[in-house]
């Protein structure tokens, strides 16, 4: 194994979540035929509760053990950093059975609230059937988390991106072939075909932990250096760890659980005000069926960018933190916000410029909501991902009870404004899911806009540089979508097959793109964010794979 900077990290991490994203897009396209919207909806039921005991039980202990692991190794203490990892594990291990023993012994009351008295979709015992089915991933995962935690501490961000593809890879295959035996073979219930698609989330978790383990084994010796235990270590008892983890882990847990609430409110607002507002439960479901599983799919490429970043930004901050170099800390954040904001951005608005064909594309065509609800949900991703990015700097830099404040303001926005703006939305005449999406924006652009006020109170960073790149990137975006939409006008986006689509997409994203990178060029900015020789390096990189 060999470290990685901290550019070479974000790419090495963001590449690999990428490619799992990637893989869990493509996945839909044969199974989203075979469980249709209604299986869509029981799917977004168990894993929209599942992520959110999964961050309870996780929540920020593997980016405690991350941040320990590379503060310790920083600065020498090596013995510390080893004891830290195991007390980690075995305390994130306790955690995980807890949350399944709450999830699965629970699970009948927990569907009520989702489905209540309502019927005509799915039935309490479907929803608690498949939560049941999924609660044993919380036996893995966590284990599995801390322990890419660790790695990622150590700056070996390989082993712990290629875990991920692994994961998925394995997840998606037993999903699909469980799936399809199911309804085809063995002609099963959609419930039952449902239960094993979640439960594919604990086949591949296992797989990834039984690599991630083999991995550190084999590299003891790099990982254990100088592995002795002075007299100022042995002061350092296991609970004084443990107590250190829980203070910088409860944050973490904390935010996480908040930022799960989102989703909980959506799946609580959703079928009744929808209902009372004169749609059907089958419309309803579907609804939840977009922003939970489906759409949700589409927006995992945006957020597997703001991921492999935060991969890398944490130890990097942290180390740099921890060496008082406060410099490169405000470096690096503004490097950060800059960089993503970058490629984030056009792919937002181009994936919403083209919901209808990329719908189709994964989807087919027999869903009018789907495509309708997404071209608008997709701007949560862009949102989500910059509260992503603000939230781990502070957290580097031990302020994690801002990072508190911030998320809970924010979804305190969103409980008060869901329903109002479901009903203002229906009123001017727009979809009720506009109301929701736009409750959630507004919640996670609070939170920005907090996080970015304490960084500059702690930091004295400056945002001068990164606001005026925003700017002229929002303006390459929009020459970029002028662009795309005068070529709608010779050649047309709708009434195509699926096949027609995938061509028009093709054409669509390599025009935009190119302008985009056009202009960037022209206007300099793409080398103002990542060097003069940005080009040079990407077609050295290419030779040197050729």
């Amino acid at each position: 194994m060999k470290k990685n900077t901290f550019i070479q990290g974000a790419v090495i991490a963001t590449v690999a979540i990428v490619i799992t994203k990637i893989i869990g897009i493509l996945y839909v396209i044969p199974f989203y035929p075979l469980i249709g919207e209604q299986g869509g909806a029981l799917y977004g039921y168990a894993y929209s509760i599942y992520n959110m005991f999964l961050n309870i039980s996780i929540g920020g202990i593997p980016f405690a053990i991350s941040k320990i692991t590379s503060e310790y190794y920083s600065l020498g203490k090596y013995y510390l950093k080893e004891k830290a990892y195991k007390v980690g594990k075995y305390f994130i291990i306790i955690l995980g059975l807890i949350s399944f023993v709450l999830l699965f012994f629970f699970s009948d009351q927990i569907a009520y609230l989702f489905i209540r008295n309502i019927e005509g979709g799915n039935t309490i015992q479907d929803v608690s059937y498949v939560i049941k089915m999924v609660s044993f991933a919380l036996l893995v995962v966590p284990a599995l988390s801390v322990s890419r935690g660790y790695l990622q501490g150590h700056k070996f961000i390989s082993p712990s991106s290629n875990s991920q593809v692994i994961e998925q890879v394995i997840r998606v295959v037993f999903l699909l072939s469980g799936s399809y035996l199911a309804l085809k073979v063995l002609n099963l219930s959609l419930r039952s075909a449902v239960g094993i698609s979640v439960f594919a989330a604990t086949i591949g978790a296992l797989s990834a932990y039984l690599y991630i383990i083999s991995k550190i084994f084999k590299n003891k010796d790099k990982l254990n250096k100088d592995y002795e235990e002075s007299k100022e270590d042995k002061k350092v008892s296991s609970k004084d760890i443990l107590k250190k983890i829980i203070v910088i882990a409860i944050p973490f847990i904390l935010i996480d659980a908040i930022r799960s609430i989102y989703g909980f409110i959506d799946l609580l607002t959703i079928n009744k005000t929808m209902v009372s507002l004169g749609y059907s439960i089958v419309e309803s479901e579907a609804v939840i069926g977009t922003l939970s599983t489906w759409g949700m799919k589409l927006n995992s490429i945006l957020y597997a960018i703001s991921t492999g970043l935060i991969i890398s930004l944490i130890p990097n901050i942290t180390s740099s933190n921890a060496l008082k170099d406060n410099e490169d800390v405000k470096n690096k954040t503004n490097k950060a916000l800059q960089s993503l904001i970058f490629v984030i951005l056009p792919a937002t608005v181009g994936l919403s410029f083209l919901s209808t064909p990329v719908w189709n594309i994964f989807f087919g065509s027999d869903s009018i909501v789907g495509p309708l609800v997404f071209s608008y949900s997709i701007f949560t991703a862009f949102i989500v991902c910059i509260n992503n990015v603000t939230s781990s700097v502070l957290h580097s830099l031990s302020y994690s009870k801002k990072v508190i404040f911030s998320i809970l303001i924010g979804v305190i926005c969103k409980v008060a404004l869901t329903i109002p703006l479901m009903y203002l939305a229906d009123i001017i005449g727009l979809h009720a899911s506009y109301g929701i999406t736009t409750s959630t924006i507004i919640g996670f652009s609070v939170c920005i806009l907090f996080n970015l006020h304490y960084i500059k109170k702690y930091t004295n960073i400056s945002y001068k540089d990164t606001f005026n790149r925003f700017i002229k990137t929002l303006i390459n975006v929009i020459v970029m979508l002028l662009c795309l939409i005068l070529l709608s006008k010779l050649i047309p986006i709708n009434n195509l097959s699926r096949v027609g689509y995938l061509i028009i997409t093709f054409i669509y994203a390599i025009v935009g793109a190119v302008i985009y990178l056009f202009i960037s060029t022209k206007t300099k900015l793409i080398y103002d964010i990542f060097g003069n020789n940005i080009y040079k390096r990407i077609l050295h990189k290419i030779k040197i794979k050729k």
